[in-house]
């Protein structure tokens, strides 16, 4: 199963810069889709089924804010709308899909580059879904976590890990929480497979970042490790420019 994440950064403008068209043509089974800004009727509906794909939204309920969805060619046994906590539901945070073998959870956690208070907002949704995700190994098979977490988890991870030091995005306490995500039962796909700099998913629009590959490495592609070795390849499109981001996949067994 082939299983693709994006943040789109509203998923109308990144359809009007052919974002069917490269789905069509990396056909993953499944795509994780975060920052949709849109409802489900505001979508190009016929575009997404065409390809094949069963699909499920979760939006905000502020209109063009946040909002995750997930695009499946597998129909799923199961699908879960939210996370349990009303703040972060309210903001259309986070929607997971069951199969078989295991569940794939498409994520946005929140930014905190606004200022004090969402990134106080932040630190609390980091401690909410990882005590979330973890309640959630007790009752299924294995977890595929995708999604936007807006946090760089090492020096590699940052065109400038000196002067982004101080940035929301790569502050201590965020790095601390990704060492213990991925110190807890959690495999970072990407870099079982590429451990080299400049592999980035994000570029600021200023200062012609994206050309200049001045990027952040903030969207992963989390599992389990009862998943690690099912893992047979990842992947990050940097070609792709649909949006401020750029998409990932993993091929899992």
């Amino acid at each position: 199963m082939k299983i693709l994440t994006y943040n789109v950064n509203g998923i109308r403008a990144a359809a009007s810069k052919g974002l069917f068209d490269f789905l069509k043509t990396e056909s993953p089974d499944v795509v994780c889709l975060q920052e949709i800004k849109a409802e489900k009727d505001q979508a190009d509906l016929a575009a997404i089924e065409n390809l094949g794909y069963h699909h499920f939204w979760f939006s905000a309920q502020k209109k063009g804010y946040s909002g995750v969805a997930v695009f499946s060619k597998i129909k799923p046994n199961n699908i879960v709308y939210g996370c349990g906590h009303p703040d972060y539901d309210f903001e259309g945070r986070c929607i997971r899909v069951d199969f078989d073998s295991y569940s794939v959870l498409s994520v946005y956690f929140p930014s905190g580059t606004t200022g004090d208070v969402r990134q106080e907002i932040k630190y609390k949704f980091l401690d909410y879904f990882y005590d979330y995700a973890h309640n959630l190994l007790k009752e299924l098979p294995g977890l595929v976590i995708c999604g936007d977490y807006n946090i760089c988890h090492k020096p590699i991870d940052i065109h400038n890990p000196v002067s982004n030091k101080d940035s929301s995005g790569f502050l201590p306490e965020e790095r601390a929480w990704m060492d213990k995500w991925f110190g807890s039962g959690f495999v970072d796909t990407f870099r079982q497979f590429n451990p080299d700099p400049d592999w980035y998913t994000w570029w600021s629009f200023r200062a012609n970042a994206r050309a200049n590959n001045k990027g952040w490495r903030i969207d992963y592609i989390s599992v389990t490790e009862n998943l690690k070795d099912q893992l047979k390849a990842a992947k990050i499109l940097m070609d792709a420019k649909h949006s401020d981001h750029c998409p990932m996949w993993v091929v899992v067994e």
